[in-house]
């Protein structure tokens, strides 16, 4: 069995997900392409090498239909020859699209893949894809007659549960935008994010980040999930979870060169991290987004590793209680919780933000010469990703 190396990753800087966000005029599958053309020229790669494309993308519908994956390969002259296929694992997709390419070089069925992720939540917005029609409730109505619950009650269900208050929540919502604002005034997101060129004018910083962001300016802000229903339901329910201590809806774009490490060699380029481990796993789809706790548990095992082995941790945000929670379980150190911030302030664009995560883990490490890094990220319907990877 050969390893598997990242050769470089990139992602867009996060636009707003709505009309008159940053990266709002683009189409979806235009700001895939760009990225993937930035990826392929900054490391003057003949794009006809590559055995394959994976991307993730979750809405895969009206401007992200069809296998977005394909015709951004397309849209970005790269040969007819390369392949691609796009893979939803909700917020976990380009995550996904990671394992699924590291797994293939590692298997030897491919010596070169782009891993890569795609999220335009202004032009396809969350739930396009179901058509006002029901996906789950009714097939699923014998197993949970009570019916599933939104992400955001979720969250809720998890401050309730593990006992982390408003206050809490709101503390470390403010720290994931001061700590995204100073890397980025420090110039520490600037190997990572790709310019992206929009009706003339450049994008290439976070639009998501508020660096005046403030315990106090959170705290008044409204619950965004009471219901009087719900309540009912889960009378534990606080009602803490408000825009402000949740991830904004976010375009974006990700991709990952990623190769064995004797093809790497012969083409004389120099990887950046390897692959040490990866796991996947499902869990309660009421606490769907807890997975990431048994996905941790899982990778460590595989790994025979324990959570003090590494320098620095990416728990997805999407809402904070969920790294709060998997740290308070995991008993790891909060000062190597999203060192950077995370996508609080740097957004969740759902089909890009696993390779984002891997993207900031990365250059972390090399700012810091850290050795591991660990990702995990929670997804929808219950179940979470978890990776492991070796700065070289």
């Amino acid at each position: 069995m050969g390893s598997a190396v990242i050769v470089d990753i990139v992602r867009t800087g996060s636009g707003k997900g709505k009309p008159g966000g940053a990266l709002s005029q683009i189409h979806p599958v235009n700001l895939l392409a760009d990225t993937l053309g930035a990826l392929l020229e900054r490391n003057d790669l003949d794009p006809a090498t590559i055995d394959d494309v994976i991307a993730g993308c979750v809405s895969q519908a009206g401007e992200q239909a069809l296998n977005i994956a394909r015709t951004a390969i397309l849209a970005a002259g790269i040969p007819e020859s390369v392949p691609g296929t796009t893979v939803d694992r909700q917020c976990g997709s380009s995550q996904q699209a990671v394992h699924f390419a590291a797994q293939g070089v590692i298997a030897g069925a491919y010596d070169i893949v782009v891993a890569c992720g795609v999220e335009s939540m202004s032009r396809v917005p969350m739930g396009y894809s179901s058509v006002d029609q029901d996906p789950n409730r009714a097939p699923l109505a014998a197993r949970y007659p009570d019916g599933l619950i939104g992400q955001g009650v979720s969250a809720e269900l998890i401050a309730a549960r593990w006992n982390i208050d408003r206050e809490a929540l709101d503390q470390y919502s403010a720290r994931s935008h001061q700590l995204a604002a100073q890397v980025t005034e420090a110039g520490g997101f600037k190997n990572e994010i790709i310019p992206i060129t929009v009706d003339g004018r450049v994008h290439d910083v976070d639009q998501t980040i508020r660096a005046s962001t403030t315990v106090e300016g959170l705290g008044g802000l409204k619950p965004s999930f009471a219901d009087d229903e719900l309540h009912k339901r889960f009378p534990e329910i606080n009602w803490s979870i408000t825009p402000g201590n949740s991830s904004p809806l976010t375009d974006a774009a990700s991709a990952v060169l990623i190769m064995s490490e004797k093809k790497a060699s012969e083409l004389g380029l120099t990887p950046r991290a390897r692959f040490t481990d990866f796991a996947v796993t499902g869990s309660d789809p009421l606490l769907m987004l807890t997975g990431v706790i048994p996905a941790t548990e899982k990778v460590l095992a595989r790994a025979g590793m324990s959570i003090d082995d590494f320098d620095a941790y990416e728990v997805n945000e999407a809402f904070a209680p969920v790294p709060l929670a998997w740290q308070q379980d995991l008993k790891a150190d909060p000062e190597k919780l999203n060192p950077r911030g995370g996508a609080i302030a740097l957004g969740h664009a759902l089909g890009a933000s696993g390779i984002r995560l891997l993207a900031t883990l990365v250059n972390h490490l090399e700012a810091t010469s850290g050795r591991y890094g660990l990702q995990t990220m929670c997804e929808g319907g219950g179940m979470a990703n978890a990776t492991i990877i070796e700065r070289l």
